[in-house]
């Protein structure tokens, strides 16, 4: 497609190439370059801790597209390749070790990086993080019936592993610095909940307590010590501690920075033609009216389709407003939430939180601005109408099993009136 303009996007993420997709569906005729630092193809990362990691799925099931497809959709692929920087006047994104690419608008979908520990013995053998395919294939040939591993960190890639590790009959340590699993995601109560669960699967947690070193001989990890004193011998250790943004293409170039790459409702940095989206934007959100900076596979699969229309756009493109949904599999429970739960005055529980069977609502001034629900998908994700509406209910008809939210969600939809 010669003769148009060029887009590049940095990054071969699910964002990223969401985007690629996006544009070529929308009609865009121009040059489409996708540059990625990873060897393999855009993939979906969610199986990594769960089924491929159990090896219940191949490396091509996690993958978004087949090869020929970029080839047909005539999108320049460049794996392997690390992004080094960007000269916005010159509009060249420049390459590691090759000619850079020019652009007329850049889209940045360079997702996150795992965040270490600095402490003593970090970079002994067998001390593992999860990113990539690699990362989990390393992990999965340490997972022997009867290891003992060390799981540091308990939200949500931390706790996906513990639960796949004891299905390989491994003893499972967690070392967690909160008060409860997935505590900032849920909240105190909701994660208790998953503290009992994992429990109640042979998983030891301490809580409150943080790694303060590896110990081990012949440059192989053999124990874990804490803040407390406490020594936990181990075969090997996950360490799940949260990601950062990778900013670093944009840095000195004047594309404003903070938790992230800021952007407006649009995907919209502060630079002309130069766009954001996934794991690495920071983002303006309409509905919520604050900042968000969100890592899950929804949001990136949205932002970056939200991303390639407003690098379309010539008038005002669409706000993207999305409220934000994602889930988690940790043994026979299916959780999800949706919505942004950062701050509540109020929990309301529709079923039961000691039956591991409910939907709970976090409420601020009487608006919904969260579900979450353990078994009940279908209820969560009628929910987000609620999470939308931006107006109180009534906590009595949210906790009724006998209010549909359905038609509850129908009634928000039509405008205020009864709950």
């Amino acid at each position: 497609m010669p003769g148009g303009p060029a887009y590049v996007i940095v990054g071969a993420s699910l964002a990223g190439a969401k985007a690629a997709e996006t544009l070529r569906e929308e009609g865009f005729d121009g040059t489409i370059a996708l540059v990625g630092q990873e060897t393999e193809r855009p993939y979906e990362r969610p199986p990594l801790s769960k089924e491929y990691l159990r090896g219940e799925c191949a490396m091509g099931d996690a993958l978004l597209r087949p090869a020929d497809w970029y080839t047909d959709n005539e999108i320049e692929t460049l794996y392997g390749v690390r992004a080094i920087g960007i000269d916005t006047a010159r509009k060249v994104v420049r390459l590691e070790d090759r000619e850079g690419v020019n652009y007329d608008r850049v889209l940045i979908a360079t997702g996150g990086a795992n965040r270490r520990l600095s402490v003593r013995g970090a970079d002994l053998e067998g001390i593992h993080d999860l990113r990539t395919f690699e990362d989990a294939d390393r992990i999965r040939a340490a997972a022997q019936a009867g290891a003992r591993a060390v799981v540091v960190g308990a939200g949500f890639i931390g706790c996906e592993v513990a639960a796949s590790l004891r299905s390989f009959g491994v003893e499972v340590v967690v070392v967690e610095p909160l008060s409860a699993p997935l505590v900032r995601a849920v909240g105190p109560e909701v994660g208790a909940l998953y503290e009992g669960i994992h429990r109640d699967h042979g998983v030891t947690i301490h809580l409150g307590e943080s790694v303060s070193g590896f110990e081990g001989s012949g440059g192989r990890v053999e124990a874990v010590t804490t803040d407390r004193g406490r020594r936990i011998e181990c075969d090997f250790a996950v360490v799940g501690v949260g990601i950062g943004p990778v900013t670093q293409v944009v840095e000195h170039t004047g594309v404003a920075l903070d938790d992230g790459i800021l952007v407006d409702e649009f995907c919209r940095t502060n630079v002309e033609g130069v766009f954001a989206a996934g794991d690495v934007a920071n983002h303006w959100h309409p509905l919520f009216g604050r900042r968000l900076r969100v890592e899950h596979w929804d949001n990136a699969l949205k932002h970056g389709a939200a991303a390639a229309k407003s690098m379309l756009a010539i008038a005002e493109p669409e706000p993207y407003d999305d409220p934000h949904w994602f889930w988690s599999d940790q043994y026979e429970y299916n959780l999800q939430l949706v919505g942004s739960a950062t701050g509540w005055d109020e929990l309301v529980v529709r079923g039961s939180l000691a039956r591991r069977d409910f939907v709970a609502f976090y409420l601020k001034d009487g608006r919904v601005e969260a579900a979450v629900g353990v078994n009940r998908g279908r209820e969560v994700r009628r929910a987000a109408a609620l999470v939308k509406a931006r107006r109180p209910f009534d906590p009595a008809a949210l906790r009724d099993e006998d209010v549909d939210l359905k038609n509850l969600a129908t009634a928000v939809a039509a405008g205020p009136g009864e709950n």
